[in-house]
């Protein structure tokens, strides 16, 4: 599928696709059957070697250690990369921009520092059993104790708990307003409830945790001017943007391996692919991704060119909402075309139909994207959000 892509995100394509495809997914069955995990030496050699390709921190600037990619390349890169199943895809370091903007001093020699050069992993402590996409219904609280904080809540989904040692903590104030705290995981009063099982096989899990009376200094409150609000729709548009191109990446792996299936399996005395009934849903397939990745591109080159932030922001959703709702339809239908393989967790097609159930949920639900979208509309116009 030709696009005219910056040669930098062409290389990567060139230098990922046979890490994927002889490093990755090999490891794919081994980690479905043991809760995610691969044996910890080839983790570190996965991660060794995307360190070796320069790809260490791309969202970061250089000056940070970063390699500061474009984010047409970061796009390239999370396709690629969602080309494989049960989280082996997350075998780079990378942290959020938005930690490194709003850090202070105090904060940067705390936290961030560990965090840019991979010594710690952060995971952040938001959802609530009642509070998701309507974020402002948390319950946890911070209120002032002399020179700090006292935090309490309990938080659901905490994405990557069981690996992470710090914690970054939403909680409401006294009065009213919202507030992001760096926390250290092994704080007096931070206790795991339970760690779910999830439809998905992932080493990161998502944990429920629960915070009583936990003391946290003052300078541990992140951006208390206020001023990283801009970072933070940045970070969401990136990750929206992420899970988009991650999901054209499943597509068409997706894809090449029922299409190879198709073309191998006989019934009836010919292969099936010969059926219409199995080369109709491929074709509707591919004319999808193609149409997600062209999204997931202008997209991309949208936000490196710097236009308008709402309409990106706008833009982050259509893309993500279709390219969640086109990948799921792709997995349902290699599903269907496998047929009773198609329903073992050691074939491609069952754990793709299981992982990219979340993708419409996770960073936003299709609903709110839609919401999103709308209310987008109403204020610019279409030509504005798709010219």
């Amino acid at each position: 599928m030709s696009y005219p892509l910056p040669e930098a995100a062409r290389a990567w394509q060139e230098k990922l696709r046979p890490f994927v495809d002889n490093e990755l997914i090999p490891w794919e069955v081994h980690a479905e059957m043991n809760d995610g995990e691969i044996p910890d030496d080839v983790r570190a050699k996965h991660k060794e070697m995307t360190k070796e390709m320069g790809l260490f921190m791309p969202s970061i600037p250089r000056e940070h250690g970063g390699a500061e990619l474009s984010m047409i390349e970061i796009a390239v890169i999370q396709q690629e990369i969602g080309r494989t199943t049960n989280g082996l895809g997350w075998c780079y370091h990378d942290m959020s921009p938005f930690l490194l903007h709003t850090a202070t001093e105090y904060q940067m020699e705390h936290y961030v520092k560990d965090l840019l050069t991979g010594a710690k992993n952060e995971c952040y402590a938001i959802t609530e059993e009642g509070a998701g996409s309507d974020v402002d219904a948390i319950e946890a609280t911070a209120k002032k104790d002399g020179n700090g904080y006292v935090l309490n809540g309990l938080k659901w989904h905490v994405t990557g708990a069981n690996r992470a040692d710090i914690l970054i903590f939403q909680a409401k104030l006294e009065d009213g307003t919202h507030a992001l705290y760096y926390l250290d995981k092994d704080t007096p009063g931070v206790e795991t409830v339970r760690t779910p099982a999830y439809t998905h096989t992932y080493p990161s899990h998502h944990l429920i945790m629960k915070f009583t009376d936990v003391k946290v200094p003052a300078d541990n409150l992140i951006d208390p001017d206020g001023n990283g609000i801009t970072w933070t729709y940045e970070w969401f548009r990136q990750e929206r943007l992420g899970i988009a191109a991650r999901c054209c990446g499943a597509a068409s792996r997706l894809i090449d391996e029922a299409t190879a299936f198709a073309k191998e399996r006989v019934q009836f005395g010919k292969p099936i692919f010969e059926n219409q009934a199995v080369q109709f849903p491929l074709a509707d397939c591919l004319t999808e991704l193609w149409a997600g990745r062209l999204m997931v591109y202008r997209l991309a080159q949208a936000i490196d060119d710097g236009e308008d932030v709402k309409v990106q922001h706008a833009m982050c959703s259509m893309a993500k909402l279709y390219c969640s709702e086109m990948a799921n339809r792709v997995a349902d239908r290699a599903v269907q075309i496998f047929g009773g393989r198609g329903y073992m967790r050691e074939n491609v097609a069952e754990r793709y139909y299981r992982e990219l159930r979340v993708d419409r949920i996770w960073e936003g639900t299709s609903e709110i994207q839609r919401m999103i979208i709308a209310h987008s509309l109403a204020k610019r116009g279409q030509d504005a959000l798709i010219a």
